[in-house]
């Protein structure tokens, strides 16, 4: 179980914390929540997000339930390094999105005495190890996996199941997109599928 830290009194080191999951696990909303109980602690607080993010808000990390705290849209990790001056607790939403640097920048800002916070999906759509994210989870002091429902069985889904026709890697997308699944219901669904793509093949020809 994790037991968040909240300061540090011994070391001059800091940490990395991974938030990781499906869609709509509730890692943005568990980010957000450590965030702003570093800000009422009046620690110095910093949040990043690939600016590729534009859903809810350019310039904000929106949770799906609508809470939202103010955040640095950046193009690569390497702004981060560049603009995380004078602060105590870094916060980095959607690390999927970012490029593999990220794992060294993150590392780098432990070292400097900072604590980091990321979250994101630990796999893509098609069931993979997404991006960076195996990475973080490796070298990070604390992992955090949380869980969202099924939407077709009521148990823990695992999975992010893309409804859209779309074989694009980076797809941004709600629920209209994207269906969180367990693991019994994604590799049913993607069977489905596979038959459903045989038969259109088959029609056309």
């Amino acid at each position: 179980m994790f037991l968040e830290n909240t300061v540090n009194h011994t070391e001059q080191f800091g940490w990395i914390e991974v938030i990781c999951g499906s869609m709509f696990s509730g890692k943005t909303e568990e980010l957000i929540r450590r965030l702003k109980r570093a800000q009422f602690a009046k620690q110095r607080v910093e949040i990043f997000k690939p600016s590729v993010d534009t859903r809810y808000d350019d310039e904000e990390v929106v949770s799906h339930n609508e809470n939202r705290i103010r955040s640095t849209p950046v193009p690569a990790s390497s702004n981060i390094r560049l603009l995380a001056n004078d602060v105590d607790v870094i916060g980095i939403d959607e690390a999927q999105f970012f490029d593999d640097e990220i794992v060294a920048v993150c590392n780098d800002l432990a070292n400097r005495g900072i604590r980091v916070i990321v979250a994101g999906l630990d796999m893509d759509f098609k069931g993979k190890p997404f991006g960076p994210m195996p990475a973080l989870m490796a070298t990070a002091e604390y992992v955090t996996k949380v869980h969202a429902v099924c939407t077709r069985t009521g148990n823990l889904a695992h999975y992010s199941y893309r409804k859209a026709q779309s074989d694009d890697l980076v797809l941004l997308g709600e629920t209209q997109e994207y269906e969180p699944l367990s693991r019994a219901a994604y590799y049913k669904a993607m069977k489905e599928h596979e038959i459903h793509n045989k038969k259109e093949s088959n029609n056309e020809q």
